[in-house]
């Protein structure tokens, strides 16, 4: 589909808020893992199955047309930057959380360790500095 570009600032889009639907044949093993394996606080007054990451809520949810593993699960990431990659990496493989790239060392200076959720979506804990420090 062709799109029409128009002059920015003409019809920029006011964003009051941003959440994050993340949809499963088990929304509740996946809200449970987010919750209770890699440690994100409840979203209240977003329904039984929300979470807060700095502000934005992830919500887990069920839909007719989602089953099984993510069959492309590059598609979407989930980003978490931290302070310290490799302790949380650490942590969340002493808890059984499969990992298919540790503390890889990227061109822009970060640091990153990919996990996959019980759903098979990518996850990402980010380490970068501004200073250039630590990483």
């Amino acid at each position: 589909m062709p799109w029409t570009l128009v002059q920015a600032g003409s019809t920029d889009m006011n964003v009051n808020s941003l959440n994050v639907s993340i949809t499963s044949d088990d929304p509740v093993r996946l809200y449970t893992f987010y919750r209770d394996v890699i440690g994100l606080p409840v979203q209240e007054g977003m329904g039984d199955h929300a979470l807060n990451v700095c502000g934005t809520a992830i919500l887990f949810d069920g839909h007719s047309e989602t089953h099984g593993k993510a069959k492309e699960p590059q598609r979407v990431w989930l980003n978490f930057f931290v302070d310290d990659v490799k302790a949380e990496r650490e942590r969340l493989e002493a808890a059984g959380v499969p990992f298919i790239r540790k503390e890889g060392k990227e061109y822009w200076g970060g640091v990153i360790s990919t996990f996959v959720d019980p759903d098979g979506n990518y996850g990402q804990l980010l380490e970068f500095h501004m200073d250039g420090e630590g990483a």
